[in-house]
C-alpha cells in the first residue's frame, strides 16, 4: 500500500456517524460504515443498560474491547475504552480507527489510503498540525478561534472570515448536512407578545439568558456583543435539563432537532440562531497533492448544507 492519508473524526455520536455515512456514499463502503455505527450505538446501549449483553457473551466492558480489537487487518475498525467526564458515568467503548484503501478514484494515485483516527476534539488535533483533515463540528471552531465582533454572525460560511490567520492554520471546508440549531426560547411572560422572538427582541431585552457554559463564546460570537448589551448570561446547576432551567430563567438558547422538549417545558421557540453542522476542516499548510484529491473526494455539490465557503 502506498501513501496513507490520516483524518482526524469524533470518536462516537452524531459526528461520527455524519462522517461514516458521507463516507460510505462517496467510497462506497456501506458494511463498514454500518458496523462502526452499530457496534457503538450497541455499546452505548449496554452502558446505559437500556439492553443487556448477549446470555453467552462476555460481559464485562474489557472482554468486549479485546474482541473488538483484536484485529490484524488494519481495514478493519478498532475501538478503545474512554471514561465519560460526567460524574458516575462508566467506561465506554469508543471508535478508535480504521484504514480505507482508495481504489480508482480520480486525481487521486493508485495504492493510496486513508486513515480514520478517532480523536476526542479533532479540531484541535488539526491545530497542532497532526493532521491535514479532519471533521468535528461547527460549534468548536466558534467556541475556539473566532473573532468577536459588535455585529452577529448568522452563517456557518462566514465562520472562516472570522478566524485569524496568526491564531490558527485551520480552515472550514463543508459542512455534512446533519443540522440542528441554537435556537431561542423563552417562557410565556418573557417572550414579546406582539413581535417576533429573534435577535431584534435581544437588542432590546435586558435580564438574565440562560445557556450552557461551553457555548458562552460561540453565543457571544453569533449574536454579536452589540446584541448582548444588558443581558447576563445564567447556567443550569449541575445534572439540571437545560430546558428546565432555560424555563425557570425565562429566556435561553440551547440545540434543537424538533424542539418537542422545549415544548413540554412550556417554552416558546424563536428563531434559529446557527445552525449546528459537521464539518470537514483542513490544516491548509499540511495540504500536499494528494490530500487536495482527498479533499475534493470527501467534498462535493452533492452536499446539502447549511454551509456556503467560498472557494
Amino acid at each position: 500500500m502506498g501513501e496513507t492519508i490520516p483524518i482526524a473524526v469524533p470518536r462516537k455520536g452524531r459526528p461520527l456517524e455524519s462522517v461514516l455515512d458521507r463516507l460510505a456514499s462517496r467510497l462506497d463502503v456501506p458494511d463498514l460504515a454500518d458496523d462502526i455505527s452499530s457496534t457503538l450505538r450497541h455499546e452505548k446501549a449496554l452502558t446505559k443498560g437500556t439492553v443487556d449483553a448477549e446470555p453467552d457473551a462476555e460481559e464485562h466492558v474489557y472482554h468486549r474491547l479485546a474482541a473488538y480489537s483484536t484485529v490484524d487487518d488494519p481495514t478493519e475498525p478498532e475501538y478503545t475504552l474512554v471514561r465519560d467526564d460526567r460524574a458516575g458515568k462508566p467506561r465506554r467503548i469508543v471508535f478508535d480507527s480504521v484504514t480505507i484503501p482508495l481504489e480508482d478514484v480520480d486525481g487521486i494515485p493508485d495504492d493510496t489510503a486513508i486513515q480514520l483516527v478517532g480523536r476526542e476534539e479533532p479540531f484541535r488535533a488539526l491545530r497542532t498540525h497532526e493532521f491535514a483533515l479532519g471533521f468535528d463540528s461547527a460549534d468548536l471552531v466558534l467556541e475556539e478561534v473566532v473573532e468577536l465582533r459588535p455585529d452577529p454572525l448568522d452563517r456557518i460560511g462566514d465562520v472562516n472570515a472570522r478566524i485569524d490567520p496568526s491564531d490558527t492554520d485551520v480552515r472550514v471546508v463543508t459542512g455534512l448536512g446533519d443540522t440542528v440549531y441554537h435556537t431561542l426560547m423563552a417562557a410565556p411572560d418573557v417572550s414579546p407578545s406582539s413581535k417576533p422572538l429573534d435577535r431584534d427582541f435581544l437588542e432590546s431585552y435586558e435580564g438574565p439568558l440562560c445557556i450552557e457554559p461551553r457555548y458562552e463564546r460561540l453565543v457571544q460570537a453569533v449574536l454579536g456583543t452589540q446584541t448582548l448589551d444588558g443581558v447576563r448570561f445564567e447556567y443550569p446547576e449541575e445534572g439540571r435539563e437545560e430546558e428546565a432551567a432555560i424555563a425557570d430563567t425565562g429566556l435561553g438558547v440551547y440545540l434543537t432537532v424538533t424542539g418537542s422538549t422545549a415544548r413540554d417545558h412550556g417554552l416558546l421557540l424563536g428563531e434559529q440562531l446557527f445552525p449546528s453542522e459537521t464539518v470537514l476542516l483542513e490544516s491548509t499548510p499540511e495540504v500536499s497533492d494528494t490530500i487536495a484529491g482527498v479533499r475534493s473526494l470527501l467534498n462535493g455539490a452533492d452536499l446539502e448544507t447549511e454551509l456556503a465557503v467560498e472557494p
